[in-house]
């Protein structure tokens, strides 16, 4: 079994952990460490631990079966009304002797077919809109394209016949309960109005998942917006991050240290490169941790993972990161010089707390290397998480630190993407053999940690502006509908006294109370779901009243700029008219 075997692994993965550890002392000891190992796919975002974007995508596949939902339910009414206006040609068939089964099956027919070519039309605007959203949202996927994949076509033809069948049924249902004898003598007054709860019942259901994802649309906007507004302890817009690929080229120490310095300068003396440092490591890319060792603290590791960065002189200044006690590294920590060490505010508070961090000794990597001294306190950066990155970072000298390893930031003046291609032109002419460099910007290393929430409200407010305008369709057709219906009886209210603004108001409150049902029954429904949400979102409240409040005003007002036009149109009645039709 998966537990069976999960276990088998776990095991010999602690006994080859100790096994290490006994020759090299400086690892975590297993109590500490404890290595878990288990079966899993091979493909990450299946689990057992998929990504945020990898969840997000499944919320929005959900998000696209309650838009279909909304539009089964539009089409439906729409075709329903249809219905209703056919009641005279359908008591005709029915009295030539044409059969229910005959007739739903045609009808079955109209709604399928109708439901078909809206699916081929589906297909093709996917097509395009596919190939769109992936460039904006998901850059680095892989080419897919709907038309050449069966599996899609498959569920978008499903998804179309189904769409069909479920839209034909409210006009089948209405041809069983017709009145024979009574529609063949509706002559001019087929057109009387007859409330229908299924018409109704359509139009709220519409509009109570309209607010399900306008609801999830403002959580996910707010999520990021928070993102955006996380204080990150760099700046990320203007950098770009380059990084050596030796490609089986070998160098010595020296020789890394020399063509780490060649590139520097070449980089410097790059048109529009403000500054230019050395970096081993990169925020939400690469980490690296050794154990730390000080005086007066048993066991540094268990305050947290303690991640550093070996860089140059003006790496402060390149990556934006603030210093507010001390002294950045500078080109006074050379080789032979006293080993310095910048800390975060976090790393100083957690090892020295109420106490100066200047000067503290700290040793690195282990007990018997000399110390290292606290020349500056750093502000806190994020380089793991964007939410419970605790900050505890330190850097080094990159002259004092496996110097030849890392690579190069580079800070430009203004557009740092668009000089990406410039600036590995340049360095690359410095790469010996077959080794290269990659040049990528620091925003689109951090787009990856904001990729989900981008993703989902991006495509939440997409879905959410569709249903929005689905719903507003719908109660504006069946408004305008019920006011045709019903224009004999508004003709006799005009002529017994009716104001123009007491007719309009009659047509305005029936939508209205149709959308405030609609408006409560979708914020019950996005609090039941909010449990579900919430771990998708970033220092967000699932049950924000403010979004909640935003959404059905949004949809009020909607609903009634929607009956609006009807509304007009039943104060201009003309009493004349509708008595002579009688």
């Amino acid at each position: 079994s998966v537990a069976a075997a999960n276990a088998d692994l776990t095991q010999a993965d602690r006994r080859s952990y100790e096994v290490e550890r006994a020759s090299d002392h400086d690892m975590t000891p297993l109590a500490l460490s404890r290595p878990h190992a288990l079966v899993a796919s091979i493909l990450s975002e299946r689990g057992p631990h998929e990504s945020s974007v990898a969840k997000v995508a499944t919320w929005i596949t959900g998000v696209a079966l309650v838009v279909w939902l909304i539009a089964c339910a539009n089409v439906a009414n729409l075709l329903l009304a249809r219905a209703l206006r056919r009641r005279r040609e359908i008591a005709v068939r029915l009295a030539l002797g044409v059969s229910r089964a005959r007739l739903a099956s045609q009808l079955l027919t109209e709604s399928v077919f109708l439901g078909v070519v809206g699916g081929v039309v589906g297909v093709l605007v996917a097509q395009w809109g596919g190939a769109v959203l992936r460039a904006a949202l998901l850059p680095k996927s892989a080419e897919a394209t709907v038309v050449g994949d069966p599996r899609t076509l498959i569920v978008a033809g499903i998804a179309a016949l189904v769409a069909g069948v479920l839209t034909g049924l409210a006009p089948i249902a209405q041809t069983r309960h017709t009145n024979l004898a009574g529609d063949l003598k509706a002559g001019a007054r087929e057109g009387t109005y007859n409330r229908s709860r299924l018409r109704m019942g359509l139009l709220i259901f519409q509009g109570a998942l309209s607010v399900v994802l306008l609801v999830g649309a403002g959580l996910f906007v707010r999520s990021l917006r928070n993102v955006n507004s996380v204080p990150l302890g760099f700046d990320p817009a203007p950098v770009l991050a380059v990084n050596l690929e030796m490609r089986g080229v070998t160098l010595d120490s020296a020789r890394r240290v020399a063509l780490l310095d060649r590139l520097l300068a070449a980089a410097t003396a790059i048109p529009g490169v403000e500054h230019a440092s050395l970096q081993l490591t990169t925020p939400f890319w690469s980490t690296w941790d050794v154990d730390l060792h000080v005086d007066g603290i048993d066991s540094v590791s268990r305050l947290g993972e303690f991640d550093l960065n070996a860089v140059g002189p003006d790496y402060f200044a390149t990556m934006g990161t603030r210093i507010v006690q001390g002294r950045p590294i500078s080109t006074l920590d050379m080789a032979n010089a006293p080993k310095a060490m910048v800390v975060s505010k976090a790393m100083a508070n957690a090892l020295w707390p109420g106490r100066n961090a200047i000067g503290q000794c700290v040793k690195v990597s282990a007990d018997t290397v000399p110390c290292t001294y606290v020349v500056g306190v750093a502000e806190n950066i994020k380089a793991q998480s964007l939410s419970d990155d605790p900050g505890l970072f330190y850097y080094l000298s990159a002259a004092q630190w496996h110097p030849g390893e890392g690579g190069v930031f580079v800070r430009m003046h203004d557009g740092a993407a668009s000089r990406q291609e410039t600036v590995r032109r340049t360095l690359q002419a410095l790469m010996p053999g077959s080794s290269y460099v990659t040049v990528t910007p620091l925003s689109e290393i951090l787009g990856h940690e904001t990729q989900a929430w981008q993703l989902g409200a991006t495509m939440f407010v997409v879905f959410g502006a569709l249903a929005l305008a689905l719903a507003a369709i719908g109660l504006y057709s069946v408004i305008a509908y019920n006011v045709a219906q019903r224009t004999h009886e508004l003709g006799v209210r005009a002529a017994l006294g009716a104001q123009m603004r007491d007719l309009a108001r009659l047509v305005v409150s029936e939508a209205m109370k149709l959308a405030v049902i609609g408006v409560v029954l979708g914020g019950v429904i996005s609090l039941v779901v909010s449990r579900w949400v919430k771990p998708l979102l970033f220092q967000e409240s699932p049950r924000d009243p403010w979004v909640f409040i935003l959404v059905s005003a949004v949809l009020l007002v909607v609903a009634a700029i929607a009956s609006f036009i009807p509304a007009r149109r039943a104060a201009r009645a003309d009493p004349l008219h509708a008595l002579r039709s009688e």
